[in-house]
């Protein structure tokens, strides 16, 4: 089978650190062009829209969408109703309601969307569900802190309506608490806005199942020192810890898992399934908690934040 011909739209850090490595060492995939305002990559044609690249270049069967989320549905919308599958970087999109507006057309057009889910891929996460299914889990504890000025120096977006503030991160912890725990909804919030800004800078979760199981999260994007990426279970077979973001597993102190990182990778092997399959992989659970968050929460200000 012919490679599927990509193109990338929105070239920027997350690009340059992850997709086009991944794209590069995937033989499922050939990179053919590229949209975005400024950023350009070697030897590939580049255009300043998407508008011009899709007429330009009509062999060109998927499109990675890696602008920020605000802007994602109009691209989304424009390569969908050109045929072409779409790949969609996290979070899928700025509302629920155009994630599935995407997902309706993807299927009337007969074309693949994926909403992709990097945390997911950790490589620790799947022995982490396998260990949860063989007990019970008593509480969990959550804790997602880093430092804005670190991973996001300049940039205005996230803190704009629809970039999620400090759920751009947080976002991360949802995609593996919904992909190892159990079905869970949110029973109350605090979300810290600074003054001058239109997302939080923090978010103070609870979150309970059916049948009861306790979930806390913390996010925060004012910490200094060691970033903090944990998921902490305490089950009936002791304390779970799933550290660095989902890289390593403990159980009871004794590191079980770890292995090299690997989501990106495995994010482009996940899209040329589904391509090739003829489906749509659209998970919105981590989308509908950080909705949910922003209609239950309580909001409290802060001190006026400065890049």
């Amino acid at each position: 089978m012919s490679p599927i011909n990509l193109a990338i739209v929105g070239v920027g850090k997350i690009v340059r650190d992850q997709h086009l490595p991944s794209i590069a060492n995937n033989p499922d995939f050939k990179l053919i062009a590229t949209a975005s305002r400024h950023g350009t990559v070697d030897g590939i044609p580049a255009f300043t829209s998407i508008e011009a690249m899709l007429d330009a270049v009509p062999e060109i069967d998927a499109v990675s969408l890696c602008m920020p989320p605000q802007y994602r549905h109009e691209a989304a919308y424009k390569a969908l109703q050109a045929g072409k599958h779409v790949f969609l970087e996290k979070p899928p999109g700025a509302t629920l309601s155009e994630v599935a507006d995407l997902e309706t057309l993807a299927k009337t057009k007969g074309v693949s969307l994926f909403a992709s889910w990097h945390s997911r891929y950790a490589p620790a996460v799947e022995a982490a569900k396998a260990f949860l299914a063989g007990t019970a889990i008593k509480s969990v504890h959550v804790i997602w802190k880093e430092d804005v000025r670190h991973w996001h120096p300049n940039q205005e977006w996230i803190w704009q309506a629809g970039g999620l503030g400090v759920f751009d991160p947080g976002i991360n912890a949802l995609s593996i608490v919904t992909h190892i725990f159990p079905p869970l909804f949110l029973t109350g919030a605090v979300l810290e806005f600074p003054e001058n800004r239109d997302s939080p800078i923090a978010a103070d979760l609870h979150f309970k199942s059916a049948e009861g199981l306790p979930v806390h999260a913390e996010f925060d994007w004012r910490q200094t020192g060691k970033q903090s990426w944990d998921i902490i279970a305490e089950t009936e077979a002791g304390q779970m810890v799933l550290s660095e973001g989902g890289s390593k597993l403990s159980v009871n102190g004794e590191l079980k898992f770890t292995a090299p990182e690997a989501e990106y990778p495995s994010l482009y092997r996940r899209f040329a399934e589904i391509v090739k399959a003829g489906t749509s992989d659209v998970d919105l659970a981590p989308l509908r908690h950080v909705a949910d968050a922003f209609m239950l929460g309580k909001r409290k200000f802060v001190e006026v934040f400065y890049d």
